[in-house]
């Protein structure tokens, strides 16, 4: 065995951990910098404003076909070398996006993008792979942490560089870090072996056999579709309702900064999910998801209220997925990337549907039918779980 493969699992430095905690948040911001300059992109390469709303589409959609084209990768190649590619492919598509002259171009820019972005979620199985079964909850709640506060901060970040050095500046200055991580990784990272080698189509064509053998992840990507659902519902069609109240998009912006609360749920989330009964942790999260659009209807006109159920939709979403990712992350090993592509397929489809499902109950009813929807879709989640409940110890 290579000195490589033979670091154990509890000899893992923490600082190793820290690093690719870190890696996630940096590397899933390239997905949100767009987002603030929107209306900076539209203006230079005089493009409307639907046209760079679809690019940030294909951004994501560029993400889902990288989750299931290239995560499941790490179940037949060596990893540090699928991670450390895909983190070198974001570099270029990164430098395209900033010297883009049309929005065609942008928008095949972006899409690379979002498929390099891919190595998040090749980053979080590595990680648990590191580490004794015991530790799984606390390192996916620790590198999740790191996700969240990319989310949060990329926002933060490109709106205020993008407002002092133009937009095309923030996409140079993210393939410069995205430059450092990748060296940092490949120099950091120890090498790590599948179980078996096999062929990219090999593994490609397994995935449908993966779904139907493994009935507890179609349980856990269900309940996270769900959950998925009800958060992407509520921020599509907040704005709406804010502007109806006389808001404008730097209100919703506000809102978002209150998401910060995700970065301290997911580590005691993803150390409760390791005990007895981890579907009481999703069923605790659904419900306080529940709570929070009973708390949106009833103070619909009231900014503070609509502030405190941001605050419980956030905490009982993610804690209800890191429940979700630590159990998949304890079945089989040699599965872990596909486990995890699967189920990050499913769960941006739930967040889809729930976007979907918001514009109809806004046209049908308005934020009360908003907030009727995303609390069934809420409770809803905890169905898959009703059998797994009743076997729960006491």
């Amino acid at each position: 065995m290579s000195n490589a493969q033979s670091l154990a699992p509890s000899g893992t430095p923490r600082g190793l951990l820290l690093l690719l905690s870190v890696a996630v948040g940096v590397a899933v911001s390239n997905l949100y910098f767009a987002q603030p300059l929107a209306a900076a992109i539209a203006t230079d390469l005089h493009a409307g404003v639907a046209e760079v709303g679809t690019t940030m589409t294909v951004t994501q959609l560029g993400y889902a076909l990288g989750m299931i084209l290239l995560v499941p990768l790490g179940d037949g190649r060596e990893r540090r070398s699928v991670i450390v590619t895909t983190s070198a492919t974001s570099i270029v598509a990164l430098l395209l996006v900033a010297r883009s002259s049309s929005i065609l171009e942008l928008g095949a820019a972006s899409f690379f993008v979002g498929v390099a972005c891919s190595v998040v979620q090749m980053i979080i199985p590595y990680a648990v792979d590191l580490v004794r079964p015991e530790e799984r909850g606390r390192v996916v709640g620790g590198v999740m942490s790191g996700l969240l506060a990319g989310i949060l901060l990329s926002r933060t970040a490109s709106g205020a560089l993008g407002a002092a050095l133009g937009w095309r500046a923030v996409y140079l200055i993210a393939a410069g870090t995205m430059t450092v991580l990748t060296v940092v990784l490949r120099i950091a990272m120890p090498a790590r072996e599948p179980a078996e080698r096999m062929r990219w189509v090999t593994i490609l064509r397994s995935l449908g056999t993966v779904l139907v053998s493994e009935p507890t992840l179609r349980k856990r990507a269900l309940v996270g579709a769900f959950g998925m659902g009800c958060f992407s519902l509520f921020w599509s069609m907040l704005s709406f309702h804010l502007a109806d109240l006389g808001y404008g998009s730097a209100t919703a912006g506000l809102f978002g900064a209150i998401g910060v609360v995700g970065v301290f749920v997911a580590p005691v989330a993803g150390r409760l999910a390791v005990g007895p009964a981890p579907s009481r942790l999703n069923v605790l999260g659904l419900a306080v998801a529940g709570v929070a659009f009973l708390v949106f209807a009833l103070g619909a006109r009231s900014l503070v209220a609509i502030g405190v159920g941001v605050v419980l939709l956030d905490a009982g979403v993610q804690a209800s997925h890191l429940t979700n990712q630590t159990v998949i992350y304890g079945m089989r090993a040699e599965l872990r990337n596909r486990l995890n592509a699967l189920y990050m397929v499913t769960y941006f489809a739930g967040g889809a549907a729930g976007t979907f499902a918001g514009s109809l109950a806004w046209s049908a009813g308005g934020w009360t039918a908003v907030c009727v929807v995303g609390a069934t879709l809420a409770a809803f989640g905890t169905l898959p779980l009703l059998r797994e409940l009743r076997r729960a110890p006491a």
